[in-house]
């Protein structure tokens, strides 16, 4: 059998490319002109002898073969960047200032912190699980150098747009405990986060749009209080399904207006960052690629 040795370069293009969702996309982040992109996907697919990536509609996805190898493409450039950061990164030192939305506080901060820990020791990171209101105002104070944030729609300067996250009508997972007084006739009780929140606004949008009567059953200035009132069944709350509890789902009840989707946006204080500062956010960039 041949041996195939690839062009990390090229599969890096491929990922970008794929987790983007656009091609014309990833040669802008990666500085490269579309038809320099699409050489390298060429040169990947003619390695292979096989195609990566098929037509549908009018965007490309991968092909049972491009599915397959893009997992191990992923594995080959985190190993090479940890590699490469390592060498060449091994007397950085400082700090740098994190802050995240409370939705990924428990499911990406410990493995952001413990990469970048282990390839920076000396580095001293400072993170912070606030909601979008605060991790706004510190990084717009100088008191953040990176914000992982919910799109609340108002311009930023220096900001990565990393995808969009389905906004989810949610529950506890023993319905029994979500007693809804009166029926469907009865205002819709809501379990939500203390105001300005976008998935509050988001729910009682729709919930108006469809003329369904709702009322504020709890209130909490944190996640960790919505979550568990919603699992003890005072009320549904919305939410993207990242981080939910064992003790809640996604709720699939009859009536419920749909929801818009929510944007997820990796925001920096300054244009060009220092080298601790960019080291975390490129982690960062990984990390939100396995959600």
């Amino acid at each position: 059998m041949r041996r195939i040795t690839f062009d990390l370069d090229v599969l890096r293009t491929f990922v970008t490319g794929v987790d983007m969702g656009s091609f014309a996309k990833a040669s802008d982040r990666l500085g490269r002109s579309t038809s320099a992109v699409s050489a390298q996907l060429k040169k990947l697919e003619d390695q292979l002898g096989m195609p990566v990536l098929r037509k549908e509609g009018r965007g490309m996805v991968t092909t049972p073969a491009g599915e397959s190898l893009l997992g191990y493409a992923r594995r080959l450039l985190e190993l090479n960047d940890e590699a490469a950061n390592a060498v060449r990164g091994a007397e950085l030192a400082g700090s740098v200032r994190l802050g995240i939305q409370q939705d990924f506080g428990e499911q990406m901060l410990t493995e952001v912190l413990g990469r970048f820990t282990r390839v920076h020791p000396q580095v001293r990171i400072e993170a912070r699980v606030a909601r979008n209101s605060e991790l706004m105002d510190q990084l717009g104070g100088g008191r953040l150098d990176l914000a992982l944030t919910w799109d609340n729609g108002m311009p930023a300067a220096h900001a990565v747009d990393v995808g969009r996250q389905a906004m989810r009508w949610i529950g506890p997972v023993d319905a029994s405990r979500l007693a809804l007084e009166g029926g469907v006739h009865q205002p819709l009780p809501l379990v939500m986060m203390d105001a300005p929140c976008i998935m509050r606004s988001a729910a009682t949008r729709a919930l108006d749009q469809a003329g369904i009567p709702w009322r504020i059953a709890f209130t909490s200035p944190g996640l960790s209080g919505v979550w568990a009132a919603a699992a003890a069944g005072l009320g549904v709350t919305v939410r993207t399904a990242i981080g939910l509890p064992p003790s809640l789902c996604v709720l699939d009840m009859p009536g419920l207006p749909p929801l818009p989707d929510v944007g997820l946006r990796l925001l920096r204080a300054e244009k060009e960052l220092n080298p601790p500062a960019q080291r975390l956010h490129d982690i960062v960039l990984q990390a939100l690629q396995s959600l």
